[in-house]
């Protein structure tokens, strides 16, 4: 369930351009994921976003040439700094190729960023749906699904502590100090 938002300004590509690149950045998502491009119930639920900005400036001022940005979101556990490296130089490639030579080839004006959505907050279908709901259906095998979600996660995790331990520790003192404003001493 990965998901793209693409913000290209407009004429930046031709209409031919775009459309291939958009199909090239469903790939990209989809392997940098761990999913299999080709595959069809993955592809299903891989959707790109085409954001139009209606200007783009550059210390201030219109820029120049076209800038992109590209924001990859996947479920967390799906991206690890491998991945990240990967998806960013290859993504920022596929954008410069889809110029041709139409703009001159600068990397700095592509930016993409990778962001992991949190296990049990990405929505969709009217439900949350975890790593391991979403893996599940691509390969068809829910228990294959939570098995490999708990390989990716469990490195993640951070303890999770009961409300009971957030209640104050016995025999612990807590102080505090309040600090006036000068013009509230007195003389």
């Amino acid at each position: 369930m990965p998901m793209l938002d693409a913000y290209i300004p407009a004429g930046a590509l031709s209409h031919g351009a775009e459309q291939a690149l958009m199909s090239e950045l469903t790939d990209l998502l989809l392997r940098h994921e761990g999913a299999d491009p080709a595959d069809p119930r993955a592809r299903a639920i891989a959707w790109v976003f085409l954001h139009r900005p209606a200007a783009v400036y550059v210390a201030g001022v219109p820029a120049a040439e076209p800038r992109y940005r590209i924001v990859a979101s996947v479920p967390e556990g799906q991206f690890d700094d491998e991945r990240r490296a990967a998806i960013v130089r290859e993504v920022t490639d596929a954008v410069l190729r889809a110029e041709g030579a139409a703009h001159p080839h600068d990397p700095n004006r592509v930016w993409v960023f990778t962001n992991e959505i949190p296990d049990g907050t990405w929505g969709g279908a009217g439900r949350i749906n975890t790593l391991a709901d979403i893996v599940g259906y691509v390969v068809d095998d829910p228990e294959a699904g939570r098995a490999y979600a708990e390989r990716r996660l469990s490195g993640r995790r951070r303890p999770v502590f009961p409300a009971s331990a957030l209640a104050r520790p016995v025999g612990i003192t807590l102080r505090t100090t309040v600090f006036a404003d000068a013009t509230d001493r007195e003389p």
